[in-house]
């Protein structure tokens, strides 16, 4: 079980995150507005503006799923039941949540949900 002193560590560290988080996703998503708005003079410049709308939109997709997560750690720091694996319902190791601090799954069990998906 996780100390009071490590679950407003963690809480910190999970709000310092989202913050970023936030700041990334609306910069992104001003500099594709920006994109969007180009007049393309070329196929080249049509093509260097879409690969950069795709790859902006894959890292954006990728940052709102980060942001869930976080999210839903902060709910758990609150509900008193962070820093246990929802799959075996046994505590997530400290040195784990120090490397991930939104991990949802103890090593083992984080395992066979990736099994599970390939």
């Amino acid at each position: 079980m996780l100390t009071k002193t490590e679950l407003e560590s963690f809480r910190v560290q999970l709000n310092n995150r989202k913050d970023q988080i936030e700041k990334n996703l609306d910069n992104t998503s001003q500099e594709m507005r920006g994109m969007r708005n180009q007049d393309p003079k070329d196929d080249a410049d049509y093509a260097s503006i879409s690969a950069g709308t795709a790859v902006d939109s894959a890292i954006l997709e990728q940052q709102r799923q980060e942001l869930a997560e976080i999210d839903l750690a902060l709910d758990k720091i609150s509900n008193e039941t962070y820093g246990v694996c929802e799959m075996c319902e046994e505590p997530i190791g400290i040195e784990r949540l120090k490397v991930k601090t939104f991990a949802r799954f103890c090593i083992t069990c984080r395992e066979i949900t990736e099994k599970e998906h390939n």
